[in-house]
Protein backbone atom coordinates (compact mmCIF):
# COMPACT_ATOMS: atom_id res chain seq x y z
CA UNK A 1 0.00 0.00 0.00
CA UNK A 2 1.48 3.32 -1.06
CA UNK A 3 1.78 6.12 1.42
CA UNK A 4 -0.21 9.07 0.10
CA UNK A 5 0.50 11.49 2.92
CA UNK A 6 3.23 14.06 2.97
CA UNK A 7 6.23 14.04 5.24
CA UNK A 8 5.42 13.16 8.82
CA UNK A 9 6.67 15.09 11.79
CA UNK A 10 8.23 13.23 14.68
CA UNK A 11 6.03 13.66 17.75
CA UNK A 12 7.36 15.57 20.73
CA UNK A 13 7.21 12.51 22.98
CA UNK A 14 9.20 10.40 20.53
CA UNK A 15 11.70 13.24 20.07
CA UNK A 16 12.20 13.35 23.84
CA UNK A 17 12.56 9.55 23.87
CA UNK A 18 15.26 9.73 21.16
CA UNK A 19 17.07 12.47 23.09
CA UNK A 20 16.95 10.37 26.29
CA UNK A 21 18.29 7.35 24.41
CA UNK A 22 21.22 9.36 23.07
CA UNK A 23 21.89 10.94 26.47
CA UNK A 24 21.81 7.63 28.35
CA UNK A 25 24.12 6.15 25.69
CA UNK A 26 26.66 8.95 26.04
CA UNK A 27 26.46 8.82 29.83
CA UNK A 28 26.88 5.04 29.75
CA UNK A 29 30.05 5.24 27.68
CA UNK A 30 31.61 8.18 29.49
CA UNK A 31 30.75 7.25 33.06
CA UNK A 32 31.40 3.57 32.50
CA UNK A 33 34.83 4.28 31.08
CA UNK A 34 35.69 6.78 33.79
CA UNK A 35 34.33 5.05 36.88
CA UNK A 36 34.01 1.34 36.09
CA UNK A 37 36.30 0.14 33.33
CA UNK A 38 39.38 2.07 34.47
CA UNK A 39 39.02 0.68 38.00
CA UNK A 40 38.22 -2.78 36.75
CA UNK A 41 41.35 -2.82 34.62
CA UNK A 42 43.52 -2.24 37.72
CA UNK A 43 42.46 -5.64 39.06
CA UNK A 44 43.67 -9.06 38.06
CA UNK A 45 41.79 -10.07 34.95
CA UNK A 46 41.75 -13.47 33.29
CA UNK A 47 44.07 -14.01 30.35
CA UNK A 48 41.87 -14.71 27.36
CA UNK A 49 43.37 -15.79 24.06
CA UNK A 50 46.87 -15.19 25.26
CA UNK A 51 46.72 -12.13 27.44
CA UNK A 52 45.05 -9.60 29.67
CA UNK A 53 45.07 -6.99 26.88
CA UNK A 54 42.60 -9.07 24.91
CA UNK A 55 40.39 -9.28 28.00
CA UNK A 56 40.55 -5.50 28.50
CA UNK A 57 39.78 -4.89 24.85
CA UNK A 58 36.84 -7.28 24.94
CA UNK A 59 35.37 -5.63 28.04
CA UNK A 60 35.80 -2.15 26.57
CA UNK A 61 34.36 -3.26 23.22
CA UNK A 62 31.33 -4.89 24.84
CA UNK A 63 30.73 -1.92 27.12
CA UNK A 64 30.74 0.67 24.35
CA UNK A 65 28.91 -1.58 21.91
CA UNK A 66 25.90 -1.36 24.23
CA UNK A 67 25.95 2.43 23.86
CA UNK A 68 26.23 2.14 20.08
CA UNK A 69 23.29 -0.28 20.00
CA UNK A 70 21.15 2.15 22.03
CA UNK A 71 21.96 4.99 19.64
CA UNK A 72 20.99 2.69 16.77
CA UNK A 73 17.66 1.99 18.51
CA UNK A 74 17.18 5.74 18.84
CA UNK A 75 17.84 6.14 15.12
CA UNK A 76 15.32 3.39 14.34
CA UNK A 77 12.77 5.13 16.54
CA UNK A 78 13.41 8.44 14.79
CA UNK A 79 13.13 6.84 11.35
CA UNK A 80 10.00 4.84 12.13
CA UNK A 81 8.31 7.93 13.58
CA UNK A 82 7.97 9.13 9.98
CA UNK A 83 6.61 5.81 8.66
CA UNK A 84 3.06 4.71 7.95
CA UNK A 85 0.74 4.34 10.93
CA UNK A 86 0.83 0.51 11.01
CA UNK A 87 4.61 0.37 10.87
CA UNK A 88 4.89 3.16 13.43
CA UNK A 89 2.57 1.34 15.82
CA UNK A 90 4.22 -2.08 15.43
CA UNK A 91 7.82 -0.96 15.68
CA UNK A 92 6.96 1.60 18.36
CA UNK A 93 5.47 -1.14 20.53
CA UNK A 94 8.51 -3.36 20.00
CA UNK A 95 10.82 -0.54 21.06
CA UNK A 96 8.60 0.41 24.00
CA UNK A 97 8.66 -3.18 25.28
CA UNK A 98 12.42 -3.38 24.67
CA UNK A 99 13.05 -0.34 26.87
CA UNK A 100 10.52 -1.56 29.43
CA UNK A 101 12.60 -4.75 29.71
CA UNK A 102 15.76 -2.64 29.98
CA UNK A 103 14.13 -0.80 32.87
CA UNK A 104 13.03 -3.98 34.62
CA UNK A 105 16.48 -5.54 34.32
CA UNK A 106 18.14 -2.37 35.66
CA UNK A 107 15.60 -2.02 38.49
CA UNK A 108 15.63 -5.64 39.60
CA UNK A 109 19.29 -6.30 38.87
CA UNK A 110 20.47 -3.32 40.91
CA UNK A 111 17.61 -3.44 43.44
CA UNK A 112 16.79 0.12 42.41
CA UNK A 113 20.25 1.55 43.05
CA UNK A 114 21.22 2.04 39.40
CA UNK A 115 18.91 4.85 38.37
CA UNK A 116 18.94 4.03 34.66
CA UNK A 117 15.64 2.20 35.20
CA UNK A 118 13.93 5.58 35.54
CA UNK A 119 15.21 6.72 32.16
CA UNK A 120 14.38 3.39 30.50
CA UNK A 121 10.83 3.43 31.89
CA UNK A 122 10.46 7.04 30.72
CA UNK A 123 11.61 6.10 27.21
CA UNK A 124 9.22 3.15 27.17
CA UNK A 125 6.27 5.28 28.28
CA UNK A 126 7.07 8.11 25.87
CA UNK A 127 7.20 5.69 22.97
CA UNK A 128 4.20 3.57 23.98
CA UNK A 129 1.86 6.44 24.80
CA UNK A 130 3.31 8.93 22.29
Amino acid sequence: MADTGGPRVVTASWSVAVALIVLVSLAHSYLGERYILIRLFKRDLPKLLGGVEFTRGTLRFAWHLTSVAWIALGAVLFAVARAEEGVRTSVGRILAVTFLIHGLVALLGSRGRHLSWIVFFAISGLVFFG
